[in-house]
């Protein structure tokens, strides 16, 4: 039987600010229809990883293919849609202007661009400016924003920062709809979240890559007694 490349295949993936090792040979892959979650401590270089992986940082080595195709830096963003944390686009705009802006960018039509709104709760804040949203409606708008892209493969920074539980749970299950269509990579600080969306987890520690798999798998790799993911993250960055 012929085996299917990954959509996206990473080897070797090194980063270096001076004598300081950021990340160290990663290699990982992901699966088309995948959620993968990066994982690990502060300072583990998940950030670092994602913008090399999308050609905003120079990597120091590696290679990233895309269906089995070797892929400059200068071309990435073809296939990746990356969402950073921490940031609030055109400010002084309000939000069904940024909304609509997106979806004519990626000429998508007007139906799509109201259907992810609504998925994501937006119309009480539309004629408000980005600058004057809270934290949570602001995390909002960024993932209809990502969501208003074509790129097969969307990478998302701590995509449930500023949700509750249920506004959480809400999001993890739009983004598993997404996730039949796309592939995600998400980085997520709060490893019960992690647990409840990720299919597989790569778990980075001082720019190494400590492990990947599924919970199960990772949970065999670090003796723990149950898998969870607390004890597997304490287990294996001991």
């Amino acid at each position: 039987m012929t085996q299917v490349a990954p959509l996206l295949s990473i080897r070797g993936l090194t980063k270096h600010y001076g004598n300081a090792e950021v990340l160290a040979d990663v290699d990982f892959d992901l699966r088309a229809g995948e959620i993968l979650g990066i994982i690990g401590p502060n300072g583990a270089g998940k950030t670092t990883l994602m913008e090399c992986l999308v050609g905003l940082l120079p990597a120091d080595g590696g290679e990233v293919r895309i269906r089995g195709a070797a892929i400059p830096a200068t071309r990435r963003r073809e296939a990746m849609f990356y969402l950073p944390d921490g940031i609030a686009p055109w400010s002084d705009q309000p939000v069904w202007r940024v909304t609509g802006l997106f979806r004519e960018l990626h000429g998508l039509d007007a139906a799509r661009e109201a259907t992810i709104v609504a998925r994501l709760e937006l119309a009480p804040v539309l004629a408000k400016r980005v600058a004057e949203l809270s934290k949570g409606y602001r995390r909002r708008l960024l993932l209809a924003l990502a969501l208003l892209t074509p790129q097969p493969i969307l990478i998302l920074d701590e995509p449930f920062d500023g949700f509750d539980l249920r506004q959480t749970l809400h999001v993890m299950h739009l983004l598993r709809e997404v996730a039949a269509e796309r592939a995600l990579i998400l980085s997520i600080h709060q490893l019960k979240d992690a647990e409840r969306i990720c299919d597989r987890l790569l778990l980075l520690a001082a720019g190494r890559r400590l492990g990947l798999g599924t919970l199960a798998e990772l949970a065999a790799q670090a003796g723990a007694t149950k898998p969870d993911l607390e004890e597997v993250f304490l287990g294996l960055t001991a």
